[in-house]
């Protein structure tokens, strides 16, 4: 039995030295069983002379059973250093303890008689449950019927930068800005990307996540500067000409790019509401819960975009009986609004 408690021992500081938790979960509970198989038999046939504390449950409250599980750990060396005990709570039938080994927390579980001690479990869940909890669940809308009204609604655009239909509706998008500035006020151009340690990353490689980066960065740290920004990004993709044209600080721009809890924080929040609402291309047009059509509303145009902003309107705006532009802007970078491929408004790029 006293190889067996110190096989169990062995297995117990491998977990908890590894704070990448790789060891595998069905391991890790047999050895549970283990130490309270081993723990309960020294109790109850050495005269309680075992040093399991954490089994004397009858006296203890949750706050005490909790202590005596941190207890046990430290006093048997489970640990690389000293085990903190930082909280507890009932949970699913258990009590659930947040202990601290050295800056890592980590939460380990205890049956609510203070016999059985897990230092992690595994939430069964369907395929289904994990999916609904990492999306939500869109419509689509192609009329100005489909869409949920609003006080002030936002039309939130994700793109990436060197997309050329994407290049297409952010022209579109300054375009309108242009005719009836009152519009920036309801449109958001977000990023697709991800992040990956501090950087981020684009689908069309690092020279686009780059960019993608500078705009995000003027568009949160120089707003007054980000539609000019863009109307002179989309000409020709002369980033270096159009920050000194527009008049960007280019000392707060690098800081924000540089400094990964700015820039790349916007990034993030972004890239999360772009997954939580399973945006793949470049265009793609969210009102809310709703997956816009812009060519149910005319397309990628200036006007198309008015009609989206004051059909999700609840009571319209003044700018609302105005013609915009009506034809469809440009693909790619492009001096003028329309030319070659102003007629294509569905393609998109894809991950």
């Amino acid at each position: 039995m006293k190889k067996l408690l110190d096989n169990v021992k062995h297995w117990l500081k491998h977990y908890f030295r590894k704070e990448n938790r790789q060891t595998a979960i069905a391991t890790v509970l047999v050895v549970a069983v283990a130490i309270v198989g081993a723990g309960y038999y020294f109790f109850k046939h050495d005269g309680g002379k075992a040093n399991l504390s954490v089994l004397k449950f009858w006296e203890a409250g949750d706050q005490k059973i909790a202590e005596n599980a941190v207890k046990y750990i430290n006093d048997n060396g489970l640990a690389s250093s000293e085990v903190v005990l930082e909280g507890h709570e009932r949970e699913s039938g258990v009590i659930k303890i947040k202990i601290k080994i050295g800056e890592t927390e980590y939460d380990s579980y205890i049956t609510r008689d203070g016999k059985y001690l897990f230092p992690t479990a595994l939430e069964m869940k369907t395929s289904e449950e994990e999916n609904s909890e990492n999306s939500t669940a869109t419509t689509s809308a192609s009329s100005c019927e489909d869409l949920t009204k609003s006080d002030k609604p936002e039309l939130d655009v994700y793109v990436v930068a060197a997309c050329p239909y994407g290049l297409q509706i952010q022209r579109a998008l300054a375009q309108a800005v242009s005719e009836v500035p009152e519009l920036a006020n309801y449109i958001k151009v977000r990023y697709i990307g991800s992040v990956s340690g501090n950087t981020i990353t684009s689908m069309h490689g690092d020279e686009e996540a780059q960019e993608n980066l500078r705009q995000i960065c003027i568009r949160q740290e120089q707003p007054a500067k980000y539609w000019s920004y863009v109307s002179c990004h989309i000409k020709a993709g002369d980033s270096t000409g159009c920050l000194k044209s527009v008049g960007v600080n280019t000392s707060t721009l690098s800081a924000c790019m540089s400094d990964a809890s700015k820039g790349v924080a916007y990034a993030k929040e972004d890239f999360d509401l772009a997954d939580k609402y399973s945006v793949q291309g470049s265009p793609t047009l969210m009102l809310g819960d709703s997956n816009v059509d812009e060519s149910g509303f005319g397309g990628r145009s200036a006007d198309a975009i008015k009609k989206i902003v004051c059909c999700a309107s609840n009571s319209e705006p003044s700018f609302c009986s105005q013609t915009l532009e009506t034809s469809s802007a440009a693909v790619s970078y492009s001096e003028t609004y329309s030319g070659s491929g102003s007629s294509n408004n569905s393609a998109s790029c894809g991950e």
